[in-house]
């Protein structure tokens, strides 16, 4: 007997026009049923075109046919009550939003590489590199920012009742952080996930920036997905560590960004070696690694970055090495990192 696994299984072959992402992970496959050889599937799409239906349903007749086990096939293309409507993003249509003029994910596959240390000290780079920034946390169940840029503060709202973004070091800041009281945790379910995010960007008075870095969490779960579907992003950053245990999950983190059409911009090596007080050079998660991965999934490497002490003292005391000590060996290396996202970006 066949079971719903093996017919999602095969449905996750059955792309929707136009994109590389297939049906079952845009969550349009709503329900499956099957008995004695005989499967019914129902599919309920947002959007779409008599044609996109048609394309959908033939595609998945034929995906369930090939199952082994399964003799007879239903498949039922649903519209909204509406009726059909233009092609468009099959969860919902990504918008612009006035005065950003490019938004870039920084993400990694796991956790503990330093993503939202790198993101902090490459949103300062760019700062200091002349270019308006602003630096959004959407790791709602951790937010790391607030302490690493050294903002303990609550937004205001303005006249327009949108939240004004904290500033400091020259970046303009966003975070769950800003809002909570003290230690208290985050317990939310996807969808409310989903519209702080929205709100992050349409409720909060950004004003003109050249870059807004988005830190997110680790992995590829719903704060990822809710970002790509509430705007369009200019491209993605993946932090890795050299190690392959790390980079068995970025070729993850790249998989997402591409099944959700967003151009990989490069990955960043993180902890790539120490040095000692004496000169010597110790390899603690081995090296190269995200060079190699880089090279491998034909994506540019943007640079390494050393195991440094004081980048670590930094986030802690919520002055980050790029802004205190830039003329330093490790801010160096992130405006290193930063010039090349820039030109990633003209």
């Amino acid at each position: 007997m066949v079971n719903e696994s093996e017919i999602k299984t095969a449905l996750q072959t059955v792309k929707y026009p136009g994109y590389s992402r297939d049906i079952v992970s845009f969550g349009l496959v709503k329900n499956i049923s099957s008995a004695q050889g005989a499967v019914t599937v129902q599919i309920q799409l947002t959007s779409g075109t008599p044609e996109i239906v048609q394309q959908i349903k033939a595609e998945s007749e034929q995906a369930l046919r090939n199952v082994a086990g399964i003799q007879q096939v239903f498949v039922q293309v649903n519209l909204p009550a509406g009726g059909s409507g233009p092609a468009a993003n099959p969860l919902t249509t990504p918008s612009r939003v006035s005065g950003l003029k490019r938004i870039v994910a920084v993400a990694s596959g796991k956790g503990g590489v330093g993503k939202s240390t790198t993101s902090v000290n490459l949103a300062c780079a760019l700062s200091l590199l002349g270019s308006r920034v602003g630096l959004l946390d959407c790791d709602i169940y951790g937010p790391s920012i607030p302490l690493m840029m050294g903002v303990r503060r609550k937004p205001t709202v303005n006249e327009r009742e949108q939240l004004v973004p904290l500033e400091n070091h020259g970046v303009k800041l966003m975070s769950m952080g800003f809002l909570l009281e003290g230690d208290s945790p985050v317990i939310w379910r996807g969808p409310m996930i989903m519209k702080t995010i929205q709100q992050f960007f349409f409720s909060v008075a950004w004003g003109e920036l050249d870059y807004l870095l988005v830190d997110l969490p680790p992995g590829t779960g719903d704060a990822q997905l809710s970002l790509c579907q509430t705007v369009p992003l200019d491209g993605g950053v993946i932090v890795t560590t050299p190690q392959e245990a790390s980079l068995g999950v970025v070729r993850k983190g790249i998989g997402m960004f591409q099944k959700l059409n967003v151009p990989i911009l490069g990955i960043i090596e993180n902890m790539s070696y120490f040095t000692t007080p004496n000169g010597e050079r110790v390899e603690i998660f081995g090296h190269g690694g995200g060079r190699d991965e880089a090279d491998r999934q034909a994506v540019p490497f943007l640079g390494e970055i050393p195991l440094f002490t004081e980048i670590r003292l930094g986030g802690d005391k919520g002055e980050p090495i790029t802004v205190t000590t830039p003329e330093g060996a490790a801010g160096q290396t992130f405006l290193q990192v930063a010039r090349a996202l820039r030109e990633r970006l003209p």
